[in-house]
Order: C-alpha cells, then sequence, then structure tokens
C-alpha cells in the first residue's frame, strides 16, 4: 500500500498539473460516472493530503476522495487522451496533461463535511504544516500496544506504513515489541522529527531512502538494493540478510497482518 509521502507526491503533482482551471472529469469504468459527472468541467481549486488519503476540492462542487488502498495507482501521461486501457475508476483531462485512475479501494465524491470527518478520524500526519504530534503522544504515551503496532494506526499517526515503521524503530534502536507507555518523551519526539524529515525526502525523491551515508552501497562496497519499492533501508524486506550496521541477520515476524522486521541486536528488548 503506497504510504503518505506518495499520496503527497501526487496531491502536489495533480495541484500543479490542474489547480486554478477547469477539469473534464470522467468515469470509463462507470462506478463513479453519476459523481463525475458532478465535477467535470469545473475548476479544480486545490489539491491536499492526509495521510494516505487525496482529496481534490472542487469549490461548492464537492471534493474527490481518493484512497488506493492496496491495488490503486495513478497514471499520468502528456499530450491528447487515448481510449482507456483496463478498467479506469476516474480519468482526469486538462490542457495537456491526463490522468487515469484504476484499482482505489475509495473513489467518492463527498461534501465538506464528509471531508472533515475523514480527517477527524486520523492522527496527526508528518508531512503537514498543521500536523499536532502532541495528539499521537497522549495515545502512545497511555498505550500498552507494541510501537510497531501503534505506529501503523492510522488514528495515531496517519500516513506511515510498514516501511517507514520498521526504518524509524530501527534508526532509533527501539524494539518493535517495546509498549507505547514505556516510551521515553524525549525518543518520541525525536522518532516524529524523522519521520518528519524522512517522508519530505520522500516526498522529495519519490522513493524511501532511510540509511545514512556511511552504510550505502558506494560507502561499504556491497551491491544496491534491488526491490520493487527502491530506495536504500535497514531491516525492510531484509529477513535474514545481515544488518548493515552490525552484522546480525535481519529477523521478520507476522504482526497484526502485516510483516515486521527488525535487528534483535541494534533493537534490543
Amino acid at each position: 500500500m503506497p504510504e503518505g509521502h506518495t499520496l503527497h507526491r501526487l496531491a502536489r503533482m495533480h495541484k500543479r498539473q490542474y489547480g486554478g482551471s477547469p477539469v473534464e472529469v470522467t468515469s470509463p469504468q462507470g462506478r463513479f460516472a453519476d459523481e463525475a459527472s458532478r465535477v467535470d468541467g469545473q475548476v479544480l481549486v486545490s489539491a491536499e493530503a492526509y495521510g494516505k488519503h487525496l482529496f481534490h476540492h472542487y469549490g461548492p462542487h464537492g471534493t474527490v476522495h481518493v484512497h488506493l488502498g492496496l491495488y490503486g495507482t495513478f497514471s499520468e501521461t502528456a499530450g491528447p487522451p487515448a481510449a482507456p486501457v483496463g478498467q479506469v475508476r476516474m480519468r482526469m483531462v486538462g490542457r495537456t496533461q491526463w490522468t487515469d485512475l484504476r484499482g482505489p479501494t475509495r473513489c467518492e465524491l463527498l461534501d465538506e463535511d464528509q471531508v472533515d470527518a475523514i480527517k477527524a478520524r486520523l492522527g496527526p500526519d508528518p508531512l503537514r504544516r498543521d500536523a499536532k504530534p502532541d495528539l499521537a503522544w497522549e495515545r502512545i504515551s497511555r498505550s500498552k500496544t507494541s510501537l510497531a503496532v501503534l505506529l501503523m494506526d492510522q488514528a495515531v499517526i496517519a500516513g506511515v506504513g510498514n516501511v517507514y515503521r520498521a526504518e524509524v524503530l530501527f534508526r532509533h534502536g527501539i524494539a518493535p515489541t517495546l509498549p507505547g507507555k514505556a516510551l521515553d518523551s524525549a525518543l518520541w519526539k525525536d522518532v516524529w522529527e524523522d519521520l518528519v524529515m524522512l517522508m519530505r525526502i520522500g516526498v522529495r525523491i519519490g522513493r524511501i531512502d532511510t540509511v545514512a551515508p556511511e552504510h550505502l552501497p558506494e560507502a561499504t562496497g556491497r551491491a544496491p538494493r534491488v526491490d520493487r519499492h527502491g530506495g536504500e533501508v535497514y531491516v525492510y524486506r531484509r529477513t535474514g540478510l545481515p544488518c548493515l550496521v552490525c552484522g546480525t541477520p535481519v529477523e521478520h515476524k507476522e504482526l497484526a497482518g502485516r510483516n515486521l522486521y527488525w535487528c534483535p541486536t541494534c533493537q534490543p528488548v
């Protein structure tokens, strides 16, 4: 599932490509046809992301809400639009660009109250300027639940997924099983600030990179990581491989239905 940096990157792209101009909005697949017709030809006022949610605001005509889920994808193409290929839930056509959305978990037209209700269910987003990390700390500091689970709870922190969860815990030497209430407040502040930095890098370069310069392939002589997620990481999807810091094999287990990765030496219980 795309993590928060991907949605913020899409919001910036769509705002730059379509913002301030009328947009042709259709649903070649048909599942979004009625709602698309209500914003078709209207001006895209703004686009924003909150966690893993994308919002296209069309002023009084409503807001298109997209949650990509596991399989949703946007494709961006310049030039005249071609015939739809596959199940295109929503197509946006601007002056020089067209965008197709396929396979999202949610694609719906909402009013302002409905948008506010979605945001109210989410924790602070490290990529938003209006984020209030103290709200996340209030929940974490009272919880007996492990940090590995809390960091993936979108009601605690919005936008953090499996990769950022594994990597930020490693970078701060925190055992994934540590209960939230056992986390030191100063360490929480460091974790939050690190998430802000890492996710901003993700928005800028379009992939997740979490490895310090001294552990990069060019510094250590190791082969670059080859993975469809891209980027250099410490533990995510590196089961059995040597930790880049201490050499201990990276461990893996399933926790709350998601894959968890950690180094037992660098992240002692």
